[in-house]
């Protein structure tokens, strides 16, 4: 048994502090904790059919005692990560151990995210792949599939583009994309649960192609979704749109969020603070920072060439976030509903260009049968 960080014994009528695991549990990913070898060995009976897995379509929850803030659950086991053909180039962060960018790490917040020539054309073809592949990833929506087959989809779709899909182990990120239901605020990981009728999905597109990143998401409804759902999904466009129409040379970046506060309030809701839109191109993630709330201390004016995303997330209830024992999955603290909507926007002469904007073989808006 291999000794790690303290928990709680799972052994019936012990709740002393436990800090070995179960070897068999910990290569299943399924977390099981014991405050001793006798425990353990008492507990054999019971807990050895944790360990059972015929039916190769069987799931678990990998953390059967996080205090889960909404009804959703993760549902394990992950399918291996996806291959990516050799031939397609990587950024610097695809093969190491640690899945960190080093490019980001010596220039990240003190390089805006600039392009001009060549660049800027080669910045707008990779957003408009991006788009396609969002659009790809938006017909296989419906009741009944994996968001785990939407990683599948928006993968194969990305490397036929002989692009690389950027989340894919991006400080060890396990997936090619991230998929957030309901109460998911960002950075769900695709597994095995199926959506729901009723369900709200956002699917967050990035790729790299050509020494640059496209990234842009949007939120989708699942079958027949309650109104509620539906104020908040429309809202939450609204508050992204609202934020664009003000991208121009001398705006500050801090400026945005106030409009998006205040839209976002009109209409009960709340915004997410921990996370923000920032540069993207040649970095995933670069300056500026673009906070989505009022009174933030941002930094930096836009300038004609500045690309960036906006990508305000917007809560049903609390602003206030979590995240699960993954690492990664950020959920609403009352386990109420939250939606997001991200364009990569460039900053031009006269004004701005959504780089990421619906393309004429886009699928049907949903929010225009609102």
């Amino acid at each position: 048994m291999s000794a790690i960080d303290q928990h709680t014994c799972q052994t019936e009528g012990c709740d002393k502090p436990a800090a070995l695991q179960c070897p068999t549990c910990a290569k299943l990913e399924i977390e099981s904790y014991f405050c001793s070898q006798d425990c353990f060995r008492s507990s054999w009976n019971a807990h050895k059919a944790a360990h059972v897995v015929s039916d190769p379509k069987a799931t678990y929850n990998p953390f059967p005692k996080y205090p889960y803030t909404g009804m959703l659950r993760p549902e394990y086991p992950l399918t291996p990560r996806r291959e990516v053909p050799e031939s397609i180039p990587r950024p610097d962060y695809a093969e190491r151990e640690d899945g960190m960018s080093m490019m980001e790490r010596s220039y990240g917040n003190a390089q805006m995210s600039t392009v001009s020539g060549s660049d800027e054309e080669t910045m707008r073809k990779v957003c408009i792949l991006g788009r396609e592949v969002l659009d790809i990833a938006a017909r296989t929506i419906r009741p009944g599939v994996t968001t785990d087959e939407i990683d599948r989809a928006v993968h194969e779709a990305t490397i036929e583009r002989n692009a690389y899909p950027s989340p894919l182990n991006y400080y060890n990120f396990p997936k090619s994309v991230c998929t957030s239901v309901n109460e998911v605020i960002c950075h769900g990981i695709p597994d095995q649960r199926k959506l729901v009728d009723g369900d709200i999905v956002n699917i967050d597109i990035s790729l790299y192609k050509d020494g640059f990143h496209a990234d842009l998401n949007k939120t989708y409804f699942v079958g027949k979704v309650d109104d509620a759902s539906k104020k908040l999904v429309k809202t939450t466009r609204e508050c992204l749109q609202k934020a664009i129409d003000m991208v121009k040379p001398g705006i500050k970046y801090r400026d945005l969020g106030a409009a998006i506060e205040k839209h976002a309030k009109a209409n009960g809701f709340s915004v997410v603070r921990t996370y923000c839109g920032h540069g993207v191109g040649k970095m995933f993630h670069s300056a500026p920072n673009v906070p989505h709330y009022a009174s933030n201390r941002a930094i930096g004016v836009m300038k004609p060439g500045h690309v960036f995303t906006i990508e305000p997330m917007i809560n049903a209830g609390s602003y206030d976030d979590q995240t699960w024992k993954d690492g990664w999955t950020a959920v609403t603290v009352d386990g109420k509903r939250s939606a997001q909507f991200e364009h990569v926007v460039l900053v031009t002469e006269d004004g701005h260009e959504v780089l990421t904007r619906r393309l004429p073989t886009s699928p049907e808006s949903q929010l225009d049968r609102i």
